[in-house]
């Protein structure tokens, strides 16, 4: 097929793209360089905006700090136990599609619902010790990483099992007649050969952690304060719920997305190094 075809059937979606994506995010950097409230009078302000995102005060250093512990523990247990959970259903379980289904069903609920769902749950607990889960920060930490292994576990299961399955039966079997055991198997054939996968698992959850914001919203919205704010959390706060401030929360969202790009980046580098040639 000529090129100018290709082009041809390219070109609406590159248009989406560009008027969609591309546009308004050149305009969002310029317009952290700015003072505005509309995108009509902004006026230029240099690196003020940045300099009070940290300066002004510790919100958006605390959120960032709150935001990082939490992709860390987030994506160690998911990628555990979405790992776990696809290792068991590949063995011959009994009622391995039901567990399927069932572990993947609470990927498909909104955060605002699951954020309330799982506030009413450990209110439920926390209740009887006289407290609620906005009562400290460590409460809203540790409910939001419950609710996101529940939510994400299952999803990242999918694509363990579709990893696992893939693996030559072939590789076990003469690992098995060379004297292997369970563990020997597992540690250098199938975790090799699954490396593509976890570099997949590691990237959705390194960024579904970071950019988490309608669970955090529905469960603790920030609270005490906004000790339990992630950083997009507090960017919107700062945008929207400050008057003066949308320079500012400009700023903050342009050096969110820098911090994201620089840890994906190095996320993937890392674990691309560790995959294994089929």
């Amino acid at each position: 097929m000529p090129t100018r075809y290709y082009l041809f059937f390219v070109l609406p979606t590159l248009i989406a793209f560009v008027i969609a994506f591309l546009i308004p995010f050149l305009l969002g950097i310029y317009l952290s360089f700015t003072e505005f409230t509309t995108v009509t009078d902004s006026r230029w302000a240099g690196v003020s905006n940045y300099v009070r995102a940290f300066s002004e005060d510790n919100n958006f250093l605390n959120a960032l700090v709150f935001t990082v512990k939490f992709a860390l523990i987030s994506v160690v247990l998911i990628n555990l136990f979405a790992f776990v959970f696809a290792f068991t259903l590949t063995r011959n379980v009994r009622g391995t599609n039901l567990f399927r289904t069932v572990f993947f069903m609470p990927n498909l609920i909104g955060g605002i619902v699951l954020g309330y769902v799982w506030q009413l749950l450990i209110n439920g607990v926390l209740i009887r010790f006289g407290v609620d889960i906005t009562y400290s920060a460590n409460y809203g930490f540790w409910g939001l990483v419950i609710l996101m292994n529940w939510q994400q576990a299952g999803y990242m299961m999918i694509i363990y099992i579709a990893a696992i399955q893939n693996v030559p039966p072939e590789l076990i079997e003469a690992a098995e007649m060379d004297g292997a055991n369970a563990w020997q198997s597992l540690r250098n054939i199938t975790i090799p050969m699954v490396m593509p996968a976890f570099t997949i698992c590691t990237f959705l959850t390194v960024t579904n952690s970071f950019k988490l914001f309608d669970q955090n919203l529905a469960l603790t919205a920030g609270a005490p304060g906004r000790a339990s704010s992630m950083l997009a959390l507090d960017i919107f706060t700062t945008f929207y719920n400050r008057n003066g401030y949308e320079g500012v929360g400009q700023a903050k969202a342009v050096i969110f997305f820098v911090i994201v790009a620089v840890i994906v980046l190095m996320q993937l580098y890392l674990t691309r190094r560790r995959e294994v040639e089929s």
